[in-house]
């Protein structure tokens, strides 16, 4: 597949605006070398085969984490609309049964082309088929963290074919040197046995790797989970020993003040994902300052393209912002700083990887965004132009890991991409 870069290409950004001031960044290999005011860097300097490129009139932003995804699953948007939650996922575990690897590897790829577009760099995702996931986004350039998915439906049988697959999938991402990272999904309290979340909690602490899980994503959850553990999931989970700082808990929407207080307690990190939850009526009042002020890290997600219809962290923060504004009463509320934050230093935070920032000694992932548009002609603050006026096409170039995955609107393959995926959506009809 055609691709913008040599890995050991540098790349000169001249004259872009970074925190509102005029700079050169130096990007070699996949960090950021250095940032100096504009003109200082001379291209004269560097090697002959360095990238060089203008971005007068343009600003550099981090590029966007995206906490919880379910990336295939871009074939699947708009196939189940307007039902109930457990209507809606009883209909799609039907259709993830007649799916395969290679829809699995188209799927991801067209969830990658529109993350690219909507300027993610990182995506944390919980799928099916997690080696052609993996090839998929290693192939167009974004940083994957890709998953083993243990759901067993109280089934021993299967729960032991689960953690042998889980195991073969470790070992097999010992030899990833791309930047990717694997980890342990359990799917939720209620599709998965006590006895395999047992198993996945340690097995994910032995190995120094993330545990993601949907946590308490609509009321029925916490009901059933009470009828039938006299506790909330995040109660059952403390009971369990499953709680720390190396879990991602997506959702996390119908929470006690204990159970705030227990998350915080264990600092987990909680993955807001509105559009989602707003869509299939999971719920809304997402307790944003009470985790904030506990001590939990609080990340953005957008879910899967089957229940969040895209996968635009833009638009996303946007969403949560105005959400968060309107149930509290409270204009001050998640504040753009914080909503920025959420979508960038804290996804980091919980990955244990040094992005999320555009500063020296940190990984390149940089959005170039063209601010000439109607969107950006104001006095207002680029970010809050950003965030609550443009749209995401307004993100022109991206740099995954120090490379270019888009340059000029402009992804490698696309076209192709697309006309695979058309061919196999026919397996889920």
């Amino acid at each position: 597949m055609p691709v913008f870069y040599d890995p050991s290409q540098m790349i000169l950004l001249k004259d872009i605006t970074l925190n509102n001031k005029r700079v050169d960044i130096l990007i070699e290999g996949s960090l950021i070398k250095k940032i100096s005011p504009s003109g200082e860097i001379m291209a004269e300097t560097l090697p002959k085969d360095t990238d060089v490129v203008g971005c007068s009139g343009k600003v550099a932003i981090p590029g966007f984490i995206n906490m919880h995804t379910h990336a295939a699953m871009a074939l699947m948007r708009g196939i189940k609309e307007d039902v109930l939650f457990h209507d809606w996922l009883d209909f799609i575990w039907e259709k993830e049964a007649l799916i395969d690897a290679e829809f699995v590897y188209l799927g991801t790829k067209v969830a990658c082309l529109e993350m690219i577009r909507t300027g993610t760099t990182t995506f944390n995702d919980q799928y099916w088929f997690s080696p052609s996931a993996h090839l998929a986004a290693k192939e167009l350039g974004v940083r994957p963290v890709i998953s083993y998915v243990l759901l067993d439906k109280d089934d021993p049988i299967e729960a032991e074919r689960q953690k042998e697959l889980c195991t073969r999938m470790w070992e097999e991402s010992l030899s990833w040197n791309d930047g990717s990272i694997f980890s342990v999904s359990v799917h939720s309290v209620y599709a998965v046995s006590e006895e395999t979340i047992l198993w996945a909690s340690e097995f994910a602490r032995s190995h120094n790797l993330k545990l993601h899980i949907h946590l308490s994503e609509t009321e029925k959850e916490n009901i059933d989970c009470l009828a039938k553990h006299g506790l909330t999931p995040t109660a059952y989970l403390e009971r369990l020993g499953v709680l720390g700082d190396n879990l991602l808990a997506a959702h996390s929407l119908w929470l006690t003040d204990e159970d705030i207080e227990i998350l915080g307690k264990h600092h987990v990190n909680c993955i807001h994902n509105i559009n989602s939850n707003l869509k299939l009526a999971s719920g809304y009042k997402f307790r944003y300052d009470e985790l904030k002020n506990a001590g939990v890290n609080v990340c953005i997600g957008t879910d899967g393209a089957a229940s969040s219809n895209n996968m635009d962290i833009l638009e996303a923060m946007k969403t949560s912002a105005l959400v968060q504004k309107a149930w509290t009463k409270d204009p001050t509320a998640l504040p753009i700083p914080e909503l920025l934050n959420m979508a960038t230093v804290n996804g980091a935070k919980a990955l244990g990887i040094n992005s999320g920032k555009i500063e020296e000694g940190y990984l390149a992932d940089i959005n170039i965004v063209n601010t000439d548009s109607s969107f950006f002609l104001s006095p207002g603050s680029f970010e809050a132009n950003l965030i609550y006026s443009a749209h995401s096409d307004c993100i022109e170039s991206m740099i995954a890991g120090g490379k270019f995955v888009m340059k000029n609107h402009i992804i490698p393959g696309e076209k192709e991409i697309l006309q695979r995926a058309r061919a196999i959506l026919r397996e889920i009809q």
